[in-house]
């Protein structure tokens, strides 16, 4: 069949859940047996978010193609078990360099470039395109509507429709409905602007997604219908809910699939549930718990650690476990030990810059003394590579080159300086728009056998797992390290990937990123095996 599109819009306001809804619609339309892409349009005018601040943006999602993306394409990926790639996200800068490289390489033929038609000619085309292999595209359009950077995705969204029909195009509108406390009242005008706003721009969305605190009773069901000129059927109730993975459920409870089958005119969907249920089951009421303490430096904005907070849950439906963080900020861990005396296990995860180095060390060091399950990710290893030069071998001055580019004992350096070294010009890199040599993307990994990572990845000794990073393991101190008990348990091109302590009952560190391919239907097998053995900690 034809590719048939569902776009997403948000009005009110933003962080309503669009993506959360994208995902939840995708997720039932794969399990009624529709191949389903999603794609993500943001409108700001970077060209990706790989420069941005994680306290401004939150979370940089990489794809295994090595593209840096907005955080919903991890949740699109959660949630629909499969790979997504950069064709799957794009932002206003790539939409107007690709057309001003056009205009200067002379495909317009020398016309004017103008908003209509070109930028939403090439807006038009990237959606086809990631589309181009499913039976249905969700595009999911960030922002709020009646913000200006949105104009032009909304034009492209309303001449889809008029060329395609409303047989393959629909659109869907999140919209908040506020709680006025003290009348005790939801209100239902907030949304009716919002519906007037893309009404006056030539689009009437047929399914209205309503976010509120609590249920919408069926004469206000009727009000919303009525005003917003939808279906008395079409308004669907989005209430807050113990967790992401039940939305789904929740939305066909709601009846979702019965408007979207009428308009696409898909005959009735039935999709198969029953372990995605059992999984949330899993989440909400598990029959254990664990205390993980996350040592981290951006704890003012979680959503920085998104993927990495994901994957924990995942891996506690796995094993019916509910999996408590304990937030615990490096900074103020170098000075307060205690803050780890109350945890299961110990999870260091990436990050960039110094601040709060100190913190995690004395982190590492705590839980390779006590016998403490740890975790370390990215930065992570290259910070338990440090702690065991210093502490372990006796080198003093051991360091990173990102915190001290002059120390005299580099046990982590840039990857260029590993490039320079050791030959290897086959490596594939990525020059970032501010200059450095990044590793982004998915990698090879050659697994030892009789290693934790080896029986974690069930016996397998290839894997292949995303990074993002600058810096890597100096391979010069490798036979420092091993003489002293580690193993070196993981390597790529020459690389030092991942690795273990040898008389400690679960100390595993990685380079890459194992959060980046975990899903709700599939952990990731490392951090799947972490939880398992926090579990067993706990209970002996």
């Amino acid at each position: 069949m034809s590719v048939k599109y569902i776009f997403v819009t948000g009005g009110v306001l933003s962080s309503l859940g669009k993506g959360i809804t994208s995902s939840s619609i995708a997720t039932l339309l794969q399990h009624s047996g529709y191949s389903v892409s999603i794609l993500k349009i943001d409108p700001y005018i970077n060209v990706d978010p790989g420069t941005m601040s994680p306290l401004e943006h939150g979370e940089v999602f990489v794809t295994c193609d090595g593209a840096e993306t907005d955080l919903d394409i991890g949740h699109y990926e959660r949630f629909l078990n499969k790979n997504f790639y950069k064709t799957n996200n794009f932002t206003t800068g790539q939409i107007y360099m690709s057309v001003i490289e056009n205009e200067r390489k002379g495909k317009y033929l020398g016309k004017t470039i103008q908003i209509v038609p070109h930028i939403v000619d090439e807006i038009k085309s990237r959606i086809k395109l990631a589309g181009s292999e499913s039976d249905f595209l969700v595009v999911e359009l960030g922002g709020t509507v009646g913000d200006i950077e949105g104009m032009p995705y909304l034009e492209a969204m309303r001449q889809m429709k008029h060329e395609l029909g409303s047989k393959q195009v629909i659109s869907i509108h999140v919209t908040l409905i506020p709680l006025v406390r003290a009348a005790g009242e939801l209100k239902t005008k907030p949304t009716q602007h919002s519906v007037q706003e893309l009404r006056r721009i030539g689009i009437s969305p047929q399914i209205l997604v309503a976010r509120c605190e609590r249920g919408l009773d069926k004469e206000l069901k009727c009000k919303l219908a009525m005003s917003c000129d939808v279906d008395d059927d079409s308004v669907i109730v989005a209430e807050d809910t113990e967790s992401i993975y039940k939305c789904p459920l929740n939305f066909l409870e709601e009846g979702i699939l019965t408007p979207i089958a009428r308009f696409l005119e898909l005959g009735e969907l039935k999709p198969k549930m029953d372990n995605w249920d059992m999984l949330v089951k899993k989440i909400i009421a598990p029959k254990s718990q664990i205390t993980i303490g996350f040592v981290g430096k951006y704890l003012s904005l979680k959503e920085s650690y998104k993927s990495l907070i994901e994957s924990l849950i995942h891996a506690g439906a796995n094993t019916d476990t509910r999996v408590n963080i304990k937030w615990i900020d490096s900074e103020e861990l170098a000075e307060n030990l205690s803050l780890l005396h109350d945890v299961d296990s110990i999870l260091i995860p990436g990050g960039f810059g110094e601040r709060g180095i100190a913190g995690k060390l004395e982190a590492i060091k705590y839980a390779r003394i006590h016998n403490i399950p740890m975790l370390g990710i990215c930065l992570g290893m290259q910070l338990a590579l440090i702690e065991f030069a210093r502490n372990v071998l006796g080198i003093k001055e051991a360091n990173s080159t990102e915190f001290d580019p002059h120390t005299t004992e580099p046990v982590v350096y840039l990857i260029e300086d590993f490039i320079d070294t050791q030959g290897n010009k086959q490596l594939r890199t990525h020059i970032s728009p501010m200059g450095g040599t990044m590793r982004l993307g998915e990698y090879e990994c050659h697994i030892k056998k009789d290693t934790k990572l080896f029986k974690a990845y069930g016996g397998t000794s290839l894997i292949r797992e995303r990074h993002r990073h600058r810096y890597e393991a100096n391979p010069c101190y490798r036979t420092l390290f091993e003489d002293k008990g580690m193993i070196i348990s993981g390597e790529s091109d020459g690389l030092i990937e991942s690795i273990e302590l040898k008389n400690h009952p679960w100390f595993v560190a990685v380079q890459f990123h194992p959060e980046f391919t975990s899903r709700l239907q599939n952990p990731n097998p490392i951090i799947l095996d972490f939880v398992k053995h926090t579990l067993a900690h706990k209970k002996a």
